[in-house]
């Protein structure tokens, strides 16, 4: 394995920087990779960067928009670790993408490796292991024999219209128990 080929950030650093600060370091990272990326793809197109990426998803190449989405809570939570890997994963993902037939190319396929392996110097990892309790809170508990699941407002809004779910352990239906309270 190669070493990582954009510089790794300063953590003490990082943890320093008001939100302005730190979103600007987030675009000038998108910079690099994307400079990085030119190198074996002259003709790649510079992404537009969006923060509005909600859920469990870290990042998002979003093609049809043109551009990197990036879930600003994750973000804010797991700093050094996003600007280190979930920047030149997506990066990853827009330059295969911009590559001769790379609109044909499997999402984390041999390709994407690659390119995280030999261009950016990374294990071509395809989740994080961010904890998402902020940025996809579940706070709708649901109960079958043998444990409790909690639900996204989304998943409830579809239970409480009639939609059935069952554990995929005991095969029970999920009963609805109420609401979760989320200490700060």
């Amino acid at each position: 394995m190669n070493r990582p080929a954009l510089p790794t950030p300063d953590s003490d650093t990082l943890a320093s920087l008001d939100r302005q600060a730190l979103y600007a370091t987030l675009h000038a990272r998108v910079e690099a990779a994307w400079r990085l990326c030119r190198e074996v793809h002259p003709q790649l197109p510079r992404p537009e960067v969006w923060c509005d990426l909600r859920g469990k998803g870290a990042g998002q190449a979003h093609f049809g928009r043109g551009g990197l989405r990036f879930n600003p809570v994750l973000f804010e939570e797991n700093r050094l670790a996003f600007l280190v890997e979930v920047v030149p994963h997506e990066m990853a993902h827009w330059l295969v993408h911009h590559l001769k037939d790379g609109h044909l190319a499997r999402a984390h396929g041999h390709e994407w490796q690659t390119v995280m392996r030999r261009l950016f110097g990374l294990e071509p990892l395809t989740t994080h292991r961010f904890d998402t309790g902020r940025a996809s809170p579940a706070p709708h508990r649901y109960a079958c024999g043998c444990r409790e699941h909690d639900f996204t407002p989304r998943r409830h809004a579809l239970a409480r219209r009639g939609r059935a779910y069952r554990c995929r352990h005991c095969a029970e239906t999920l009963v609805y128990q109420g609401r979760v309270v989320f200490e700060s």
